[in-house]
């Protein structure tokens, strides 16, 4: 029997990295997975990979940042599957721009699906989330911690997905309803490849991480499956941070003891 045995879960942002890692995780633990994006055929062919191993999958395209698209992804997933008992929110969108020349179009729209589409997520799953007890696992992002230049957008709102966790583990308590966040670092998915489209740039990044690395995708999506399952059954309104030890340490560029 796996950690997730019985279980049924909807995952966001679900075509490629995380996402995807995540759904082929919990699939591999015995859950019975619904996988949502906007691009039908790429979830299709997670949602096929997931069978030839054994799991089960559903696809639903799905605009999460559309109050009546998310309505109706949680309507598929309970006819289908009789209920939901774990949310995962990792879809993202980025939008980068400096402060000093930000707009008002391009600053909203990093919060439509990041912070927006979680939110209409959480609440729409609620009634079947407290009926099951059910876990929510937000994904984050070490932005949210700290400044980057050209993020602060993006930055705003991962930091307000950890502040709406935190106030959803207080208000759903009493339900038994748990919810976490995740804080990924820096994984080698299709985006951030994009802007690391090279071995140098790639090995510049690996180095700045004190565990040597970018990581896995999977990685991240083990930490997932943790909260998620009943091992994490005491945890809530926590923050677990994945980032292979960067956000650990203090650069000041000059001093070293190696």
């Amino acid at each position: 029997m796996g950690r997730l045995a019985g279980k049924v879960a909807i995952i966001t942002g679900a075509s490629q990295g995380i996402g995807a890692a995540t759904a082929q995780r919990f699939a591999e633990e015995g859950a019975q997975v619904v996988l949502a994006a906007r691009r039908l055929d790429a979830l299709e062919a997670q949602c096929a990979a997931i069978a030839a191993a054994g799991g089960e999958a559903m696809a639903v395209a799905t605009d999460i940042a559309d109050e009546s698209a998310v309505a109706n992804l949680v309507q598929s997933c309970c006819e289908a599957y009789g209920g939901i008992d774990v949310v995962v929110n990792n879809a993202v969108l980025a939008r980068p721009g400096l402060i000093s020349q930000a707009d008002s179009d391009t600053w909203r729209s990093n919060f439509t699906v990041s912070l927006d589409g979680a939110l209409f997520l959480m609440r729409e799953a609620y009634p079947a989330l407290s009926a099951s007890s059910g876990a929510v696992v937000n994904v984050a992002s070490v932005c949210a911690l700290l400044g980057t230049p050209g993020m602060a957008a993006y930055s705003a709102a991962k930091a307000g997905m950890l502040a709406l966790s935190r106030n959803a583990a207080i208000e759903w308590g009493k339900q038994q309803v748990r919810v976490n966040s995740v804080i990924p670092g820096v994984f080698l998915t299709p985006p951030t490849e994009g802007l690391m489209p090279d071995e140098a740039s790639q090995a510049a990044t690996a180095r700045s991480v004190p565990i040597g690395r970018i990581g896995d995708p999977v990685e991240c999506a083990n930490a997932i499956l943790f909260l998620a399952s009943d091992e994490a059954s005491y945890i809530t309104g926590a923050e677990l941070v994945v980032d292979g030890g960067r956000t650990a340490e203090l650069n000041t560029g000059t001093a070293s003891f190696e």
